[in-house]
């Protein structure tokens, strides 16, 4: 909160001093002796000297005032020098300067001046009112150039000489406790924060520097690890201020941080609102929209982070990871390439750069982005998975076979490298290998019945018919809608003889066959639907619709789709109808 300076009205120094001119601020102690001629003559002319003096600062004070009332400061400063110099003692002369040069944002210089005030005058209110403001204004200017010790100092005599004063000004105590709090949180001095933060609220609970103590103390708090205290004060600051963008930014921002991005994104969306060009709110809401899974609603926000702030790495490559997730991998590199311009040794940016090409088989090129993350963070074992998946992508078996192996020594919690080398292990004939491996990653993940599947037809091949039906069956229970576990496990049960069995999986397999082919038919139609009723060809796409809806009867999409076109066709009572149809299968 920015504070207005004190005006000095000083009326003139004669005024305020005469009664020294014959006293005892000038003279010396009587002799009882009688002076000489000459001594008297020396006392006389002193006093004149005097005299003149006070008048030339009483002029030179009157026209300092003058300047400042005009708005010449620099004019005032160079009067109330003046007055200083031949009025040294007086200490509204010292006050008068120290206001201006704190006006003329020359707080060093005026420090030493209302101290010298304070030492002629003590407990002077404007003096002392004058001196905090001139060390606030200093600690400031340290803040700003990065000298936080220094401004540390600053702080807290500004805070003693506004308590020092005759009758202490409580809001201006509260505002410099919670600037020097701010300071103390840019140390990450979080627990002297906090205490700072607390103090300016005691000084002023209920004033206007109480919204942005309310919302600082949240924010320490949250640094802390104090969500739940810390929501409570940002709560606080929202309530008294619930137009501020920034209270509202912090409370999102916290919610995000204690894993709330539900209840975070309304926060940010408002703070974008009352500020739409407020600093780290379109990331932040990006973010929350991303690990919400809300990937398309979090790229605009992305895109607008980036043009807000160009050097910060982690926009960049978020955008990057948005696009890549939702299939925009070739439009995503250029960001990645950006991020790494910017942190050339991030690790992480050169996997997700991998993973982009990887999505475009563009084996070569993720590799070396893999390689190179390796190199960087060699204990990383999700690097090694990805770099063996790109080597058997490539056909490099052997290669593939040792950074998959060493994923899984890295982490022998991790289901997938097992999984993948017993693919590999199968494809190249080492079938005992890739049963075990296939085992290891049941273990860890029993659920994956494409796991089951595979392990099946590997015991097979190993003449472990029982045991191939065993996986088998347990690949059907797990995946009912895919016709391949019953198809092998038809060929075993035959081997074994059970030729009735065999029958039976084999009906199923064609029936799970036939109901793919005709799910795929009906999407083609769907979709063909869908192009021509954005040409306006409308009875076109009635009768794709239909074909799709004779294909699969269950597609929901196709329903939906019929009922916009017959809506079109003012066919009102037959897309109703269609409506319901759709409304159906999705139960």
């Amino acid at each position: 909160m920015q504070r207005k300076l004190d005006v000095l009205r000083l009326t003139g120094l004669l005024a305020i001093t005469g009664v020294c001119l014959s006293g005892a601020c000038f003279c010396g102690s009587h002799s009882a002796r009688a002076e000489t001629p000459l001594m008297q003559d020396q006392t006389q002319s002193d006093a004149t000297q005097q005299a003149a003096a006070l008048q030339g600062a009483d002029a030179a004070f009157h026209a300092g005032y003058a300047a400042m009332q005009a708005g010449d400061m620099e004019a005032a400063r160079s009067n109330f020098v003046e007055a200083v110099h031949l009025a040294p003692r007086l200490p509204e002369a010292h006050l008068a300067l120290g206001a201006i040069l704190v006006q003329l944002a020359r707080p060093a210089e005026a420090i030493p001046e209302l101290q010298i005030a304070l030492q002629l005058k003590p407990g002077d209110a404007m003096t002392y009112a004058n001196l905090s403001l001139a060390q606030e204004a200093l600690a400031q200017s340290y803040v700003s150039a990065g000298k936080l010790p220094e401004a540390e100092l600053q702080f807290r005599a500004a805070l003693t000489a506004t308590g020092a004063a005759p009758q202490p000004d409580l809001e201006r105590q509260a505002e410099i406790l919670d600037k020097l709090g701010s300071l103390l949180a840019q140390e990450s001095r979080w627990h002297e924060a906090e205490a700072a933060f607390r103090d300016s609220l005691q000084y002023s609970p209920s004033g206007p520097v109480s919204i942005a103590a309310h919302m600082h103390l949240g924010v320490t708090l949250g640094e802390e690890k104090q969500y739940g205290p810390a929501l409570a004060e940002l709560d606080k600051a929202v309530e008294l201020a619930p137009t501020n963008a920034m209270t509202q930014f912090e409370l999102g921002r916290v919610l995000a941080a204690s894993g709330q991005d539900t209840e975070a994104v309304p926060h940010l969306e408002e703070a974008l609102k009352l500020s739409p060009d407020l600093r780290g709110a379109a990331l932040a809401l990006a973010m929350a929209h991303q690990r919400l899974g809300k990937q398309e609603e979090s790229i605009p926000l992305f895109r607008k982070a980036v043009e807000q702030e160009p050097k910060n790495a982690t926009a960049f490559t978020n955008l990057a990871l948005a696009l890549t997730e939702t299939g925009k991998a070739r439009e995503s590199i250029p960001f990645y390439e950006q991020a790494l311009a910017i942190t050339p040794n991030d690790p992480v940016v050169h996997e997700d750069l991998g993973v982009a090409y990887l999505q475009q088989s563009d084996f070569d090129n993720a590799i070396a982005q893999f390689e190179k993350a390796r190199t960087l963070d060699s204990a990383n074992p999700q690097l090694h998975y990805d770099l063996g998946l790109a080597y058997k992508l490539k056909d490099r078996v052997n290669d593939a076979i040792v950074e998959l192996s060493r994923a899984a020594s890295l982490d022998p919690t991790l289901s997938d490298p097992p999984y993948t080398l017993g693919i590999l292990y199968m494809q190249v004939g080492r079938l005992e290998e890739a049963a075990t491996q296939l085992h290891v990653a049941l273990g860890l993940r029993p659920e994956n019945g494409d796991c089951w599947a595979i392990l099946g037809s590997v015991l097979k091949q190993l003449n472990r018919p029982d045991d191939a039906v065993a996986a088998l069956r347990k690949a059907v229970e797990l995946l009912p809608n895919q016709p391949g576990p019953h198809i092998t496990l038809a060929g075993v049960l035959s081997e074994q003889g059970k030729h009735d069995e065999a029958t039976a999986e084999r009906k199923i397999a064609a029936q799970l066959s036939r109901s793919a082919v005709n799910h795929q038919r009906a999407m083609l139609n769907t979709n063909a639907g869908n192009q021509l009723l954005l040409r306006g060809q409308v009875a076109d796409a009635v009768e794709r619709y239909m074909e799709a809806i004779a294909a699969d009867p269950g597609y929901t999409e196709a329903h939906q789709q019929l009922a916009v076109a017959y809506t079109r066709q003012g066919r009102m009572a037959e897309a109703e109808a269609e409506r319901v149809k759709a409304e159906t299968k999705e139960k």
